[in-house]
């Protein structure tokens, strides 16, 4: 059963789903709908392969981590 939800948003962000939305030939909600499941689905969940990888380099992120938490990192940009 679909949900009924209300979102507020700044004038600019409006216009560029309209925009977007547009030019897919979708609705506004269809699009914020689509873009988001694209966005959940894509970029932050990984598949077991993905998360088989991350596991065999737990030692590296531990000491990542360890690096971080102790200050020994340095900011470049």
């Amino acid at each position: 059963m679909s949900k009924t939800i209300t979102v507020r948003i700044e004038d600019k962000v409006y216009d560029l789903f309209k925009k977007a939305a547009n030019s897919q030939n979708r609705s506004i909600p269809n699009y914020m709908e689509f873009a988001t499941l694209n966005f959940i689905l894509n970029e932050s969940v990984v598949d077991d392969k993905e998360m088989n990888e991350i596991l065999l380099h737990t030692d590296d992120l531990d000491k990542g981590l360890s690096d971080i938490a102790n200050g020994r990192y340095k900011i470049i940009g």
